[in-house]
């Protein structure tokens, strides 16, 4: 029996405390610690809490109905709280299994009060009796009940001071800067508990390689691709394990380059505190859950400037920081240049409500195509879109004035990009002649302790040979990579690539256009001397007044002309309309007309210079100038009967484009059939309710057809994928959603 824990106090078998059904029932040995790691360092008070069980032998308890529940080791049974030894000895008073409960202290068997409470609860209901190094309490006995409540105050208060003391002198202790963290890549704390850079000159390199880059490509994917690319790894020393403080070389990766890129340390920023509990937010059963990250640096607790060696300057440290928020895709940030056409994304603003404007995009036939749109009062108030429009005229007179603005500084950008590429090369060479550096150090090493062992004890010497090969193939490995890394990026760029990149500066649309230019490219470039542009459109016509702010707070403001849907939509068309009743009066052809509008300065809606003919004929009978095909009501059935239409004329009668028309009698929405004499026009069957039904979904808002929604019946349905035509079943969901 254990010392200390296996005595009978006097009095106990006496008091009538401990009865014959007690000992029927099970003794529980109740084991906890705070965690596993105070299981392997504090085995002392292990063992004393083990020794419990002696005492319930002494108490008169058969040792086959002792049982110990340890908290620490027994995780099969895990309550919703994630209390896996309390939950199981919960369960065993529950069921009346237990009529004893041991623990070292009483205040030890339960993490919180209420916890605590629950337990004496319990056993006052089963009957259970209590016990500790004190004596035996039954929470039924009034007295008993009473010191048992005071005991587990007691504890919390106790707990609750040595929490704050620990806390209080922690926090002394960061305010000076002699709080031990463990600390990033590229550092190492010295026997004096000073921290000092890693003395590797590869770790610091790449280091530095890593926010140079970030600093050059303002991106994290970039810097990750780059350092990939170049088969550059991360050095990083050992925390645990037989390898304690050796050096480790593993490959790069977004979450380990962005915690370099926000760690204050490596601008020589002693700072503690930069994260918080917030008990609100704690997952049970998850240790450590519910820190709030990323505070701002006025929330941090401590912070000493100059107190650690620098990587880089405080100034370049805050760059960094704002430079990430502005890559994430939030409304109130940038986002990072990503691979859409659209190439204003994030910098243009509506002149009506001065929200940022949304990027869309849709398929057409000339690919992905893109559209700037403000949806901020229709999404938040439900208040009509304020403008939206084409992304490639907005797109090509920024990048004309970015390209002209550029234009005299073609020699500096050539030099700076020639400086640029070389040293990252250089630096880069520099970081693979540090490996092989390494690789021989390592051959060395290993022939060294080859040559000194004893050749007569050949089972170390076999051992130690195997090591000097492996060390050898490595070796030779690395220098066959580094060969091949030359012959593909050599430090230094030949004349030919000085020559390229000097004939690509002086001409840099060709730049600019060049296939090696990658979207992303174009759209840092842009970011870099153009701030915003804000745009405002005169109502749903062509003309559009722009603004653009370069880097530095200078204006310029232009008025430009946009491609509008319809040919009614342009701010000239009544003086359109009018010029072709007077040409066409005058017995002009349309070919005659088109010529005639042309040196006129007429534009198309889509902003081509010409009029076809067949435009001119569709606008002249559309004036009603000269009756067309439509005029013509035979059909291969006899004449049009009533609630039929040719297609084009139903058009026009709802006022919309017939090719959008025609989309929809192709996937179903509408019914119709195709005339089987020339021209082969469509008849499209609608009565007068019908028409209005096509009307008011015609007026929905755009891309509404194109959207997912859900049925009475809950069924999502997707229109746009309904291709098929006379498909009567979807024509009856939409009636009935729209």
């Amino acid at each position: 029996m254990g010392p200390g824990v296996s005595t009978v106090l006097a009095g106990e078998h006496g008091d009538g405390k401990v009865q014959g059904w007690h000992r029927d029932r099970l003794a529980v040995v109740y084991v906890r610690q705070s965690s596993r790691q105070q299981v392997l360092d504090h085995g002392e008070s292990t063992r004393l809490q083990y020794g419990l069980a002696d005492r319930a032998v002494a108490l008169g308890w058969p040792a086959s109905r002792v049982m110990v529940i340890d908290e620490d080791l027994g995780r099969s049974a895990v309550d919703a709280a994630g209390r896996p030894g309390f939950a199981r000895l919960v369960a065993e008073i529950t069921m009346g299994h237990v009529g004893l409960v041991l623990g070292l202290e009483m205040s030890r068997l339960a993490r919180a009060g209420r916890d605590w409470h629950q337990l004496v609860e319990l056993c006052s209901l089963a009957g259970a009796l209590l016990a500790d190094v004190d004596g035996v309490y039954d929470p039924n006995w009034y007295n008993d009940r009473l010191l048992l409540g005071l005991k587990g105050t007691m504890s919390e208060v106790e707990l609750h001071l040595i929490k704050q003391r620990m806390a209080s002198g922690r926090l002394a202790k960061a305010s000076r800067g002699e709080l031990a963290f463990p600390l990033p890549a590229g550092y190492v704390r010295r026997p004096s508990g000073e921290v000092a850079r890693d003395p590797d000159e590869q770790v610091q390199a790449v280091i530095r390689l890593v926010f140079r880059l970030f600093e050059q490509l303002g991106t994290v994917h970039a810097v990750l691709r780059f350092l990939v690319g170049h088969q550059v790894q991360i050095g990083m020393r050992e925390r645990s394990g037989p390898g304690k403080g050796e050096v480790v070389w593993r490959a790069p990766h977004q979450t380990g380059l962005v915690n370099m890129l926000r760690n204050p340390a490596y601008a020589g920023i002693y700072a503690y505190g930069r994260s918080r509990t917030d008990p609100c937010r704690r997952q049970p059963g998850h240790e450590h859950s519910g820190r709030r990250r990323r505070l701002d640096a006025g929330e941090w607790l401590v912070r000493i400037d100059g107190a650690l060696p620098a990587y880089i300057s405080a100034g370049q440290y805050e760059r960094n920081l704002a430079r990430m928020a502005a890559n994430r895709a939030r409304a109130e940030s940038l986002g990072a240049p990503r691979e859409g056409p659209a190439l204003l994304g994030g910098l243009v603003a509506c002149g009506i409500c001065g929200h940022r404007m949304q990027v869309s995009y849709e398929t057409s036939r000339q690919g992905l195509t893109g559209r700037y749109c403000c949806q901020r009062r229709h999404h938040t108030y439900g208040q009509p879109r304020c403008q939206q429009m084409a992304a490639r005229s907005l797109d090509d007179h920024v990048v004309a004035q970015v390209l002209s603005a550029l234009a005299p500084a073609a020699l500096e950008l050539s030099v700076t990009a020639a400086r640029q590429i070389e040293g990252r090369r250089a630096e880069v060479d520099r970081i693979w002649r540090q490996r092989l550096e390494r690789a021989d150090f390592i051959c060395d090493r290993a022939r060294r302790q080859y040559q000194l062992a004893e050749p007569e004890n050949r089972l170390v010497a076999r051992q130690l040979e195997r090591e000097w090969e492996a060390a050898l193939a490595e070796r030779t490995r690395l220098g066959e990579e580094y060969q091949r890394y030359q012959r593909q990026r050599p430090a230094r760029l030949s004349a030919a690539e000085l020559a390229a990149i000097r004939a690509l500066a002086d001409d840099i649309p060709a730049l600019w256009a060049a296939p090696t230019t990658t979207i992303a490219d174009r759209k840092g470039l842009l970011r870099a001397v153009v701030e915003s542009v804000q745009v405002t459109a005169d109502g749903a016509t062509e003309r559009v007044h722009a603004t653009v702010t370069w880097a530095g707070g200078h204006q310029t403001h232009t008025d430009l002309l946009r491609p509008v849907a319809r040919i009614g939509q342009l701010s000239y068309y009544p003086a359109l309309a009018e010029r072709i009743r007077t040409l066409a009066d005058q017995g002009l052809q349309n070919t005659a007309i088109a010529d005639q509008l042309t040196t006129e300065g007429f534009r198309t809606p889509h902003l081509h210079e010409r009029f076809n003919p067949g435009e001119i004929q569709h606008l002249i009978r559309r004036l009603g100038l000269r009756p067309g095909l439509d005029h013509d009501h035979r059909t291969d059935q006899g004449s049009l009967r009533p609630g039929q239409w040719w297609l084009a004329t139903l058009a026009r009668e709802i006022e919309m484009p017939t090719a959008t028309l025609f989309g929809w009698l192709k996937r179903g929405w509408i019914t119709g059939r195709q005339d089987t004499h020339p021209p082969y026009r469509w008849i499209i069957t609608a009565d007068q309710a019908e028409v209005e039904r096509l009307r008011a979904l015609h007026q929905l808002p755009a891309g509404y057809h194109n959207r997912r929604r859900w049925t009475a019946a809950g069924i999502p349905i997707d229109s746009s994928q309904d291709k098929e035509p006379d498909n009567h079943a979807t024509e009856v969901l939409l009636r009935s959603s729209h």
